[in-house]
């Protein structure tokens, strides 16, 4: 029997990846090590400043930045979780905020700039609303996780010691995104040190966003992705076969899955996000294939470049290997 090859993994643990970090779905020739990063996002900065693990899931967008810039590791099309964007901007009920382009001349916070929610967030209203991203002063209250990243002008940061909650409380921003992206937070999210704030006062931009959602998808067929695996380039080099293991073991672990879910089984809540997903996508919320995949990666790449996040485009061939052509 051929040996093993020792690979580090850092991968979080979701239901449709359980089975292969506790070893009951085995990647077929590697011997793998599992290493935990509590949050996840702090193996994004460790991957893309020190290449310190041999498989990585991260952000799509930190990824891409990371590729323009060099990077060597690469992408599968292995999206662990993904959602929509329609939703997750809080405005402030006294700004007037209606519509995308009333944040032109504005400023809004986002935790960092390459923040993946932000990026598809302004895709969306640069796209489909016709907002000016370059007229909205974008306030962010984090370092990006790319260093080497140059932020275009109409990027700003926040005082030192002022969250962004702070600031749409004292009405500085008049929106800001949600949650860990935004203001729902203070602190690091990278380190772990930081403390979720109370938004609930301050209502979504789109009230309908469930709706407007759904007909994105169905128009162009983008999905948007949040977690992405990748490999490093010495690794598919010298072993090859690694990106369809990964690939397979991925693929069973989330197809056992899927059984046990559209059973009724499992009350977690990436179950219930998935169960409510697949009545839009289909039976399968987390596709892996790079057919089924590529408008979504193209648009993300495209997004990219158009919010000057990457200093030149990225080809396909260059950012994604597809471990069904291995």
């Amino acid at each position: 029997m051929a040996k093993k090859i020792p690979l580090k993994l850092a991968i979080a643990e979701y239901p449709h990846t359980a089975a292969i970090r506790n070893g009951s779905i085995p990647i077929e020739g590697v011997e793998p090590e599992f290493i935990t990063v509590t949050p996840q996002i702090g193996a994004y900065r460790r991957m893309v400043r020190q290449v310190e693990f041999d498989v990585c899931e991260i952000a799509p967008t930190t990824y891409m930045i990371a590729r323009a810039y060099g990077a060597p590791f690469v992408a599968l099309p292995i999206f662990v979780t993904r959602h929509f964007h329609h939703s997750g901007l809080l405005v402030r009920p006294d700004a007037n905020i209606r519509h995308p382009k009333d944040l032109e001349g504005k400023k809004v916070g986002v935790r960092a700039y390459s923040v993946t929610t932000g990026v598809w967030s302004r895709a969306i209203f640069m796209e489909e609303f016709g907002m000016d991203s370059s007229k909205v002063t974008w306030v962010v209250d984090d370092e990006e996780h790319v260093t080497q990243l140059q932020l275009p002008p109409n990027v700003e940061h926040a005082r030192k010691g002022t969250s962004l909650f702070d600031m749409m409380t004292s009405g500085e921003l008049v929106a800001g995104f949600a949650a860990n992206a935004g203001i729902g937070r203070s602190g690091d999210p990278a380190t772990g040190g930081w403390k979720t704030e109370d938004t609930s006062h301050w209502p979504d931009l789109f009230p309908n966003a469930a709706e407007l959602e759904a007909e994105w998808y169905k128009r162009t067929h983008i999905y948007p992705m949040h977690a992405t695996i990748v490999v490093k380039d010495s690794v598919l080099a010298e072993h090859p076969f690694v990106a369809r293991a990964l690939y397979d073991a991925f693929t069973q672990a989330k197809e056992d899955w899927l059984k046990k879910l559209h059973a009724g089984e499992g009350t977690t809540v990436n179950d219930v996000k998935y169960r409510k997903l697949s009545k839009l996508i289909g039976p399968d919320p987390l596709p892996y294939t790079m057919e089924e995949n590529l408008p979504t990666i193209l648009s993300l790449e495209e997004t990219a470049w158009k919010q000057k996040l990457i200093p030149q485009r990225l080809p396909l061939e260059h950012a994604f290997v597809d471990p069904l052509k291995i």
